[in-house]
């Protein structure tokens, strides 16, 4: 719908308020509801919020080593420009008109969104004449709780919401029609069209494979399928967790990034090349060399929390060296090649626990990067174990090191910019300052009694 086809919609529908919302630094989802007067009045120039939202934590915790808002700027508003094209309505919500925003446009400027980068990057692929294609794929697990009941057992004995390990199950879905055909029928009624959707090998973990899009249209569904899940299973007693991952004893969550660049009328993909070897294109090729040659520069883009790094381990379906393979699920990069319909390139990088426009904004700005200097792929393709082929480099292993990496990266502003780059990298380093001060459960078992 266009701007005169929305605000005849809410008049014929005698709406009173809708709802929008942005993701932040963390893809958090920060929104208001607003009558329509409002959000009418707004659709010039925005709608304010202060600007802390890119100033705090997860936990709403100001920080204190970052330039863009603070004490020292009094923290004033900045503002939230909706875009119409991502109307939608939410049906277990009464079917309240919903859009996504972001921080673009004049007086934004400084402003580090998530969104915006992403669109940034897209309008750079675009005026290379290529129509980027992607999609995002999540494993998360489902808990038998309220956040309540997490608070007051203090996240320990918590209970999945079906035992053992049973990956691609039929069974399980089945004891849990309900939800998982809610999660079905729901998230198709509300824009976001599953590929597929079934059971990993873990206690009540499941997958999820959005239906490739555009990459704003992707990141827009990616965003939006993590906090609709939580939502719809709220509503059934179910407690949904993204985390990367919960407990040593199980694998991680992945959030897998598919990619293809194709022409712009969208009938060629430019991956493929039938006659070539492993039928990948020369610019699949820079592509790809790209994303090898980037990933150590960003790897907070793809890990962005100090739990992200405990899915990155060997022997856990999560890579943990530069590498790439053809079908090849233990290497970082994974070229899928079919057939020319679906030829694209899977990063396995990135966890559940991702911001999916920064996620997304990494794997096409670094690819990118390796179109525009014709980057060789100098490195072989690993055939059989990734995990062991380390002579490429491996991936940081912690957030410190990984931020502290991208914070002085020149790599890393020439993709990104500066001002994002450095907003970005501090608060990393923050998250790791706030872990690094408190004391665990480990600790004190270790320690309390015998040191």
């Amino acid at each position: 719908m266009d701007k005169q086809q929305i605000l005849e919609y809410l008049q014929q529908h005698d709406i009173k308020h809708i709802k929008f919302a942005f993701a932040d630094i963390d893809g958090i989802l920060r929104g208001k509801v607003i009558h329509t007067k409002k959000f009418t009045d707004g659709l010039g120039q925005g709608y304010g919020f202060c600007d802390v939202v890119f100033g705090w934590d997860a936990n709403d915790t100001c920080y204190d080593n970052v330039d863009v808002t603070g004490w020292h700027s009094g923290y004033p508003d900045k503002y939230c420009h909706i875009d119409l094209s991502t109307f939608r309505t939410i049906p277990w919500q009464d079917n309240i008109p919903f859009f996504l925003g972001d921080f673009s446009g004049e007086g934004n400027e400084s402003v580090p969104c998530p969104r915006t980068l992403l669109k940034t990057i897209t309008k750079e692929c675009e005026d290379l004449g290529f129509y980027p294609e992607f999609a995002q794929e999540f494993e998360w697990f489902n808990f038998r709780e309220t956040p309540e009941s997490l608070h007051d057992k203090s996240f320990n004995h918590i209970e999945p919401l079906t035992p053992g390990m049973f990956g691609y199950s039929i069974l399980r879905p089945s004891q849990q029609s309900d939800f998982y055909f809610d999660l079905l029928n729901l998230l198709e009624q509300f824009g976001i069209p599953l590929e597929g959707l079934h059971t990993e090998t873990g206690p009540g973990v499941y997958e999820a494979a959005i239906i490739h899009d555009h990459v704003m249209a992707a990141a827009d569904k990616a965003v939006l399928f993590k906090n609709a899940v939580k939502e719809i299973a709220s509503k059934h007693g179910i407690v949904a967790s993204f985390m990367a991952k919960w407990t040593d004893k199980l694998p991680g969550c992945s959030g897998h990034v598919h990619q293809s660049l194709w022409s712009p009328d969208k009938t060629t993909n430019l991956f493929y090349d039938a006659a070539a070897e492993n039928k990948m294109s020369d610019l699949m090729k820079h592509y790809l060399a790209g994303q090898l040659y980037c990933l150590p520069h960003i790897v907070p883009m793809y890990a962005p929390t100090i739990n992200s790094y405990k899915r990155l381990v060997e022997g856990a379906w999560a890579p943990t060296t530069i590498t790439w393979g053809i079908e090849n699920r233990t290497t970082a990069f994974r070229v899928i090649n079919p057939s020319h319909a679906y030829t694209r390139l899977e990063t396995r990088i990135p966890g559940s626990d991702t911001n999916p426009y920064l996620a997304l904004a990494a794997a096409l700005a670094s690819g990118l990067y390796g179109i525009k200097h014709k980057l060789p792929l100098t490195i072989q393709p690993t055939i059989g174990n990734g995990y062991a082929e380390k002579g490429n480099g491996s991936i940081a292993g912690n957030l410190l090191d990984a931020a502290t990496t991208m914070a002085t990266s020149p790599v890393a502003k020439e993709l990104f910019g500066d001002i994002f780059t450095e907003h970005f990298s501090r608060t990393r380093i923050w998250e790791w300052r706030q872990f690094s001060k408190h004391v665990s459960d480990w600790e004190l078992k270790r320690y309390f009694e015998i040191i």
